[in-house]
C-alpha cells in the first residue's frame, strides 16, 4: 500500500503502451450485457487535490498551506487519514479510506487533462469532449466509447437522470432521459387516460412507457431500502452531512443503483456534483470543503451498499476539470490551478495504491510558479479503464474516443484480473 516510485510509474506506462487511466445530475448508458459497470462522477468547480489527498510527507506542503495544512495521523484532532506515509486522505473521506485499506481504491495524484488554462467553462468542456482542445467537438468521449463497444444494443444506449444530458454523454450512442419529478404524483386514473391518449402515437407511447418504467425501477429500489431497514452508510470519520445535500444525493444514488442492478439495464452511469470552487474560507479538517467531501463520501458508501453484489463488478471514477493553487490566498481559500487528484473506486478495482510521479512542491517544481505540476495525463487512466472495463478496442480509443492522444499511453493494471 505504497505510492508507485517514479521508475516503476514510467515502466508501467511504457508496458501499457506495448500491450495495447452540490447539485447532482445523473446519466446512464446501456452497453453490452455483462457484469462490468462503470460510474463516472464529475466534480465541477475544480477540486483541491492537495486538500483531498494531502502530501504531508512533502517538506514544502505545510509551508504553502499554512493553517489549512493537514497533519498525518487520522486521530480525533482531524488529522489526515494515512495512505502510505507520504500521502493521506482528508478526514472527511472515511469511506474512501476504508476502501483503500480494502484494496478497492486507487488514488491518482498530480493528474490533469491536457487543459492548461484556468477557465471552468473551457476546462469542463475539454474534460468531457476528450480532445486536447476546448469546444473542438460537440460529443463526449464516454458516448463515443459506448458507440465503439462490441455488441452494443440497437435501442437507446443510455438514460440520463437530470435536467440535461452532460456533454460527456452526448454523441452517436442514443440516450434517453429521466429526472426526479417536482410535481405531485399522478393518480392511476389520470395515468390511464394519458396512456390511452398516447396509444396512437408510436413515439410518444414508447417514451411514456420508458418513463413509467424508470419511475418504477427507482421507486422499487427506494422501497427495498426502506423494507430492509439499511440506512445509507456514513463515513466513520465524519457525522452525517446536513439535510440539504444528502437528501438530493440519496435520491440520485438510490435511482442509480436501481438501474445498474437490472440484469438488462444500463452498465454505465455518470453524475455531476458541484460546489468545489473554494476561493474563500475553504477550511482544513473542518469547514466548507470538508462538508462537501463528507456528502460525497457518504453518497459513495450508499452506492456500494445499494448495489450489493453488483459492486464487485463496478468501477467508479471521480474526476475534476483542474486543481487549485499550491499556496492559499488572502481569503483562506485557493484559486484556480492545474494538476489535482482523481480516484478510481469499486470492487472491480485493483486498489490500495497511490499512483503518481510526484513532482514535489518546491518553488522550482511548481507549474508557472504557482500550481502543482501535472505529471500524469488523465487520458492514460481513461484509456486503460475503458479498455479493461468496457472492452473498447484500442484503435477506437486512439482514433475516435480520444483523438490526437498518441502521447497518452493507457495505464494497465487498474482493475482486478
Amino acid at each position: 500500500m505504497s505510492r508507485i516510485p517514479r521508475r516503476e510509474f514510467l515502466n508501467l506506462s511504457a508496458l501499457a503502451a506495448g500491450g495495447a487511466l452540490l447539485a447532482p445530475r445523473l446519466s446512464f448508458a446501456s452497453a453490452t450485457r455483462g457484469k462490468s459497470r462503470l460510474v463516472v462522477v464529475i466534480m465541477r468547480g475544480a477540486l483541491d487535490g492537495l486538500a483531498a489527498v494531502p502530501p504531508y510527507g512533502d517538506p514544502d506542503y505545510a509551508r504553502l498551506r499554512g493553517d489549512l495544512a493537514l497533519r498525518p495521523g487520522g486521530g480525533p484532532g482531524g488529522e489526515a487519514l494515512t495512505l502510505d506515509g507520504h500521502f493521506g486522505l482528508h478526514p472527511a473521506l472515511g469511506f474512501l479510506h476504508d476502501s483503500f485499506t480494502a484494496r478497492e481504491l486507487l488514488v491518482f495524484q498530480a493528474i490533469a487533462s491536457p487543459y492548461r488554462e484556468r477557465s471552468h467553462f473551457d476546462g469542463q468542456d475539454l474534460l468531457e469532449n476528450g480532445t486536447p482542445r476546448a469546444h473542438a467537438v460537440q460529443t463526449g468521449w464516454l458516448n463515443r466509447a459506448l458507440a465503439e463497444m462490441p455488441g452494443r444494443p440497437a435501442r437507446e444506449a443510455g438514460v440520463a437522470l437530470g435536467q440535461n444530458v452532460p456533454l460527456l454523454m452526448r454523441g452517436p450512442a442514443a440516450v434517453t432521459s429521466w429526472s426526479p419529478s417536482k410535481l405531485t404524483a399522478l393518480d392511476e386514473d389520470t395515468l390511464a387516460r394519458i396512456t390511452d391518449l398516447y396509444a396512437a402515437d408510436k413515439l410518444l407511447s414508447v417514451r411514456l412507457a420508458d418513463a413509467l418504467a424508470g419511475d418504477r425501477i427507482a421507486a422499487e429500489d427506494a422501497d427495498d431500502a426502506m423494507m430492509t431497514g439499511k440506512p445509507a452508510m456514513q463515513s466513520p470519520a465524519q457525522p452525517a452531512p446536513a439535510a440539504q445535500g444528502p437528501g438530493r444525493y440519496a435520491e440520485v444514488v438510490h435511482a442509480a443503483a436501481g438501474f445498474l442492478k437490472q440484469e438488462d439495464g444500463p452498465q454505465v452511469a455518470v453524475f455531476d456534483t458541484t460546489g468545489w470552487d473554494t476561493h474563500a474560507n475553504e477550511g482544513g479538517a473542518k469547514g466548507q470543503l470538508a462538508g462537501r467531501l463528507a456528502q460525497l463520501d457518504a453518497a459513495l458508501a450508499t452506492l456500494k451498499q445499494q448495489l450489493g453484489p453488483v459492486w464487485n463488478d463496478t468501477a467508479v471514477l471521480l474526476m475534476t476539470e483542474f486543481g487549485r493553487t499550491a499556496a492559499t490566498n488572502g481569503t483562506r481559500g485557493t484559486d484556480h490551478g492545474t494538476a489535482t487528484a482523481a480516484f478510481l473506486l469499486g470492487g472491480a478495482v485493483a486498489g490500495g495504491r497511490v499512483v503518481t510521479d510526484w513532482p514535489g512542491l518546491a518553488p522550482r517544481a511548481l507549474y508557472q510558479g504557482r500550481d502543482l505540476a501535472p505529471t500524469l495525463d488523465l487520458r492514460c487512466v481513461l484509456k486503460g479503464l475503458l479498455a479493461d472495463q468496457l472492452r473498447v478496442p484500442t484503435r477506437a480509443l486512439e482514433k475516435t474516443v480520444f483523438p490526437d492522444s498518441e502521447s497518452a499511453r493507457p495505464l494497465a493494471g487498474l482493475l482486478r484480473g
